[in-house]
């Protein structure tokens, strides 16, 4: 009995998120980066399921410094986008002990919603977890952000 606050302790203390409730508005455009890995596909296949427009902009290549061999790839984020999502993330942990029925996975990643017309940041999560829950727990989010 006496392992099992700071289980709990160590457990509650693998996510930190901020949200403002009614924010999203369904069926607007989000735009994402391009790529990644697994929590940065699982955002933008929920917010398509969900109604969103998910784009990932327009890639260029831009050569500002004069030189051939000096080139920057960038994408622009497309004038119709209500929202940016980014996310950021260390590759997936095989975790088959830990995450056995939750996944299999270990995800360690940071994920922010703005309002791309106001600048006003809507969510901040910093999370660690099994991918099933962590799915879980980004439902949970959008549920709580959608008017």
């Amino acid at each position: 009995m006496r392992y099992v606050f700071p289980l709990i302790l160590l457990l509650s203390a693998c996510n930190s998120i901020y949200v403002k409730p009614n924010s999203l508005q369904v069926g607007t455009t989000v735009y994402a980066d391009r790529g990644g890995y697994s929590m940065k596909r699982s955002v933008k296949q929920e917010l398509e399921k969900r109604g969103y427009n998910v784009l990932v902009g327009k890639a260029k290549s831009v050569n500002d410094f004069g030189e051939d061999d000096i080139q920057l790839d960038t994408s622009y984020v497309p004038s119709n986008a209500k929202y940016i999502v980014k996310v950021k993330e260390r590759s997936e942990r095989l975790a088959p002990v830990w995450c056995a029925f939750n996944g299999f996975w270990w995800w360690n990643f940071n994920v922010s919603i703005a309002d791309q017309d106001t600048g006003e940041e809507l969510m901040t999560w910093r999370g660690r977890g099994c991918k099933n829950s962590s799915l879980r727990k980004l439902n949970s989010i959008l549920d709580k952000m959608e008017k």
